[in-house]
């Protein structure tokens, strides 16, 4: 980002529609990250009057108003309890596209006062957020009013640490991707399939359909209290007597083996898959295997990485990024759906081809 680019780590949420920067505009309440922070310049202010600038106001609802004309404030807030402040700013971005590099233009925010939870300032891992949603304000969106991509964005995040990242069509199989409709009307303009049945190894587990949203923003995957608990309850059914539940601080329900676990794999014949049916589309069911619904500590103890989402106070489901591991999720504004492919989400374009043709 600039000029000249800089780079910056940012995490990848197609659960919210701004991009903002730790920004040194100078900043009140900052994390510690990994780069120096973003230093803005007067001339790269967002007006007040700006199309992106009224639609993020009007999408947050009436508490962001701006003080001063000349520039656009914005105050987000995740529910996870973290949150954002600053201002809207525009600087190129530099984004490799098929051939070449290309540095459009962007709209993100310029955050000067961040909170993470209660605690304030913390060490981060990233710089700031990629926001990928469904608004007017999000990076893909904003690609396809300048006419470089269509609205379409994908992940494919590997079980292994790394994956890669795609705007645009060009990538897409043409053939094994999983499409549904995306439901229209969401709590929060979330990408969501719909309502799905849960199964827990090809069984129904009699819960009502749920309402699914995908968001690659939330690490851990969580379920409102019926399914939740339908889930704990069928799971425990259906252990072996060489698993033991133990209590380990990294996650609330845990086991041990006779041994330590050293990997998912080592132990995910112990567990079944379950699925996720859509009845918006045909023979549409989203898979999810032990790999996809556990992990292992650092204690090799094996947890389960779906939590309750009541805790959260959350009122539907989400597929957060250890369900959507090793798969290509595909985010399609132009045809209004959403798809998935299951594949290896190794790092090299060749092997992205080879794995999903």
């Amino acid at each position: 980002i600039g000029n000249p680019a800089k780079p910056y780590f940012l995490d990848v949420d197609t659960g919210s529609d701004l991009t903002w920067l730790q920004c040194d505009a100078p900043c009140r309440s900052c994390n510690k990250v990994p780069h120096p922070l973003y230093r803005p310049t007067a001339n790269r202010l967002v007006p007040c009057a700006n199309a992106l600038c009224t639609a993020l106001h009007s999408g947050q609802g009436s508490n962001n108003k701006c003080p001063s004309p000349k520039q656009c404030d914005y105050q987000i807030k995740y529910t996870d309890s973290a949150s954002s402040q600053g201002v809207l700013i525009n600087d190129s971005f530099s984004l490799p596209m098929r051939s070449s590099n290309i540095r459009p233009g962007l709209t993100f925010g310029c955050g000067y006062d961040q909170q993470v939870g209660k605690n304030g300032a913390v060490q981060a891992a990233i710089d700031g957020m990629l926001g990928l949603g469904r608004g007017s304000v999000s990076l893909v969106s904003q690609l396809k009013q300048q006419g470089i991509t269509k609205n379409v964005v994908g992940h494919c995040l590997s079980t292994n640490g790394g994956g890669f990242l795609f705007f645009g069509d060009d990538v897409v199989p043409s053939s094994r991707v999983t499409w549904v409709p995306m439901a229209q009307r969401t709590s929060g303009n979330y990408y969501s399939p719909g309502s799905g049945t849960l199964y827990f190894d090809r069984r129904s587990l009699g819960v009502k359909p749920m309402e699914v949203v995908f968001d690659s923003g939330s690490t851990y995957t969580y379920f409102t209290a019926q399914p939740y608990q339908a889930v704990v309850s069928a799971l425990k059914g259906g252990l072996s007597k060489s698993l033991k539940q133990v209590s380990d601080p990294t996650l609330p329900l845990c086991w041990k083996g006779q041994k330590a676990f050293k990997s998912v794999f080592d132990v995910k014949n112990e567990f079944k898959s379950m699925f996720l049916s859509f009845a918006s589309a045909k023979n549409a069911a989203m898979e999810i295997p032990p790999e996809n619904y556990l992990i292992v500590t650092k204690n090799g103890n094996v947890c389960l990485g779906i939590l309750d989402g009541t805790a959260a106070k959350l009122s539907f489901n989400v597929i957060g990024d250890i369900t959507m591991q090793d798969q290509m999720v595909i985010y399609d504004n132009e045809k209004s759906q959403l798809g998935w492919a299951r594949g290896a989400c190794t790092r090299s374009a060749k092997s992205i081809l080879s794995s999903f043709p």
